[in-house]
């Protein structure tokens, strides 16, 4: 056996992702087939999403149906507080996704997912028995703050797990799952509107059943979590679990375990634990002895994130991915669709119910082609084509509704259009700024700070959306067109941040992330990497001398303790 021969440059570094791609292997819908027990861990995984594009839909459905009007009439007469009941969740979403750092470096990436669930299953219950709105407030609160757990640590579960030629498929599967959620979420709630009839005589289980469905996905997942899913092998190294952490990886990648690409990337991912442990023990060596406690040496990686130039520029452009993504204004459309849709003309509670499933379908359909393509495209070019697409839409809208805001009666044509372009809308979103924001933030992100990295990130998300869905419904009776040319504006801003601040990252691994960042790490930091690289043995198996660095793989040499040896 024999490392193939490089198709890079001379001397030119060789990767297992290079080696990957030197072995034909193919990502997008071809990928799958090479790769079908990381898809199938991944889609199961990607339930979090499910339930967190569930919970953005399934409120807007309610808000309109006759018998929770008339069993929350102080909810819905009010816009301030009807922003607080569907901003709640965000609030909630925000909680959960920034703690989700710590815990997935503490207790695992797959024992948080499992938390996660457990929030949205005591959640979902809690609004779905409610008698008065202490409950309703509740229980979103509760959900929010799983769904926002599920958020962070899904797509960082996933990118982990996945090959460099799949990573952007499979972690874009969360958002794939978010728009299906969303979906979901509508045509219930179109449906459970006829339960009782939709006037007076409208039985509450019209908006309960919706409520009552949205702990099914989180109970699935507990189980699948308990039964199914692997822990991370990058985790398992941290752990001092390398033994369990190569078999992992070989059975994901589906390799045996003398295969040179799987032993390539096993030893690179190794090798860079090694360099972060040393670092962290450099930087912080007074906690870097085994019997210091690990939530102090937790939070010290936080300050650690904000003390390098590089690992501040990646934190930057994570946190303001998610900015600009929720103040498109997407949120505004998914949560409120049903209200929007009225104030355009579309006054029975039916026909605006029916307009917004489409909204939920077209965005299920629209982020199926990004899922297959973000790895031969890559992420800026969906990003701009996104950014361009939605920018014209909300600007067309803004005209519309400035020209007939006042005469929807007499402008029946007019409202359709405004509805059409607002779909267009959501379908720019869903190939874009929908998958590529949440693959981005999983990936750019070296191991030691990638969980806290990603929840800050997430955290962003939901903090920004929690802006918007609080602001929105005001802003609906308050400047009506001026809405939609707010958020243009933004989309605007957003493109040219990404234009010039935010890096192509397709076909690299993980590891290789700090070549992409341009990282400029210190002279000594570049020894102390390339001595991790020579005593894992990595530096001799990417030279072709297998043999040197066989047995010693991955079980010779145990990683240096900074601490992180704690038990999943």
């Amino acid at each position: 056996m024999h490392v193939p021969p490089s198709s890079t440059a001379p001397g030119a570094e060789v990767t297992a992702a290079a080696l990957r791609l030197q072995q034909s292997n193919v990502s997008g819908i071809s990928g799958l087939f090479k790769n079908k027990k990381v898809f199938l861990i991944a889609l199961f995984a990607s339930f979090g999403g499910l339930e967190y594009g569930y919970q953005q839909g399934v409120i807007s459905q309610a808000l309109v149906m006759s018998r929770f009007k008339a069993d929350f009439p102080s909810i819905v007469g009010s816009s301030g507080a009807t922003g607080w009941l569907t901003s709640i969740l965000q609030l909630g979403g925000w909680f959960g996704a920034l703690s989700a750092g710590i815990l997935a470096e503490v207790f695992s990436r797959k024992h948080t997912i499992l938390s996660g669930a457990l929030w949205v299953i005591l959640g979902s219950f809690l609004c779905a028995g409610a008698h008065n709105g202490s409950y309703l407030f509740a229980g979103r609160f509760f959900t929010g703050i799983g769904v926002g757990t599920l958020s962070a640590v899904g797509p960082l579960y996933n990118a982990e797990l996945a090959p460099p030629e799949m990573r952007g498929l499979l972690v874009s599967l969360q958002q794939l799952s978010t728009t299906v959620g969303i979906m979901l979420s509508y045509w219930i709630g179109y449906g459970t509107n006829y339960i009782g009839g939709t006037g007076d005589g409208q039985s509450d289980w019209a908006w309960r059943t919706p409520l009552i469905i949205q702990g099914i996905p989180a109970i699935i997942l507990a189980l699948g979590v308990v039964f199914f899913l692997p822990f991370s092998p990058r985790m398992l190294i941290t752990k001092g679990r390398e033994e369990e952490a190569f078999k992992t990886l070989a059975y994901l990648r589906g390799l045996p375990e003398d295969d040179v690409v799987l032993r390539c990337e096993y030893l690179e991912i190794k090798s860079e634990v090694l360099f972060e442990q040393r670092v962290f023990a450099q930087k912080f060596p007074h906690l870097a002895e085994s019997g210091r406690s690990i939530w102090r040496r937790e939070l010290a990686q936080y300050a650690n994130i904000f003390r390098t130039k590089d690992n501040f520029k990646r934190v930057a452009i994570a946190g303001l991915v998610m900015f600009f993504q929720q103040w498109s204004g997407i949120d505004s459309i998914i949560y409120y669709a049903s209200s929007i849709f009225q104030t355009l003309g579309l006054t029975s509670g039916t026909i605006s119910l029916l307009a917004t499933g489409v909204v939920g379908i077209i965005n299920v359909l629209a982020t199926i082609p990004a899922v297959m393509i973000i790895d031969k495209v890559g992420r800026k070019p969906l990003l701009m084509a996104g950014s361009v697409g939605m920018f014209c839409s909300m600007v067309i809208v803004a005209v519309i509704v400035a020209k007939c805001q006042h005469d929807w009666e007499h402008n029946v044509a007019a409202g359709w259009a405004a509805v059409a372009f607002i779909w267009i809308y959501i379908a720019n979103f869903g190939y874009s700024w929908g998958p590529a924001s949440w693959v981005l933030i999983a990936e750019i992100f070296p191991l030691s700070i990638r969980a806290k990295g990603t929840s800050i990130g997430a955290s962003s998300n939901w903090m920004n959306n929690f802006i918007v869905a609080f602001i929105v419904p005001p802003m609906i009776d308050g400047i009506g067109w001026g809405m939609y040319l707010f958020f243009a504006v933004w989309l605007f801003i957003g493109a040219l941040f990404i234009w010039f601040f935010v890096p192509e990252t397709k076909n690299k691994t993980l590891e290789e992330m700090d070549t992409v960042f341009g990282s400029v790490t210190a002279s000594h930091e570049q020894e102390m990497f390339a001595a991790a690289r020579d005593e894992v043995g990595l530096t001799l198996l990417l030279n072709g001398n297998i043999k040197s660095a066989g047995a010693e793989d991955h079980e010779g040499k145990d990683l240096e303790s900074s601490g992180h040896l704690e038990s999943v």
